[in-house]
């Protein structure tokens, strides 16, 4: 396929003027401290938001059935009990969570039956609920590390969900000092 270049001026400026950017709040390379991960918490806003707008729905509809009225029908009130549905199902699945990444990883540490060297934790959810779960990968202390393992932490209460342990099936000869 040719290229084909571009005729007239570039209204943007030179085509080598042209650079991609990440927005201030995403740019990692010059942020220093820890990270901070999300929280399911946050969802408690839109599910109360949810939960009036519901309830005021569902009253108007009600209301308007102990007399006459012709603007509100029954849309709002079908539209009320999913509303409030929404709000109570937000509010369950926003839980806090309590655990952070290095109590996820001193958990796994604890749990994992060998000597842990490097480990890296990644925040995850599972179930319908949107449980947070940590994922911690880590390896033994060995230099060649000879097991790794794979280890779920509960977000919420850091109690262990699923794990994995095996022999380590890499080969780090080429490493060798």
């Amino acid at each position: 396929m040719a290229r084909r270049e571009p005729s007239g001026e570039n209204p943007v400026g030179n085509a080598g003027d042209i650079t991609d950017e990440l927005p201030d709040e995403l740019n990692a390379v010059e942020y220093v401290g820890p990270y901070q991960f999300p929280d399911n918490k946050r969802r408690r806003v839109p599910a109360a938001l949810y939960l009036v707008v519901g309830i005021v729905l569902a009253a108007m509809w009600i209301a308007s059935r102990a007399g006459p009225g012709g603007l509100v029908n029954r849309g709002f009130g079908l539209g009320g009990a999913f509303l409030i549905l929404l709000g109570v199902y937000g509010l369950r699945a926003g839980a806090a969570m309590v655990v952070t990444d290095t109590d996820a990883l001193a958990a796994a540490s604890k749990h994992i039956g060998f000597p842990v060297g490097h480990a890296s934790a990644q925040l995850g959810w599972r179930g319908l609920l949107s449980r947070p779960t940590w994922r911690i990968l880590c390896y033994s202390a060995e230099n060649p590390p000879a097991k790794r393992g794979l280890i779920l932490v509960d977000g919420i209460d850091a109690s262990i969900v699923a794990e994995m342990v095996q022999d380590n099936p890499e080969d780090w000869s080429q490493y060798d000092e």
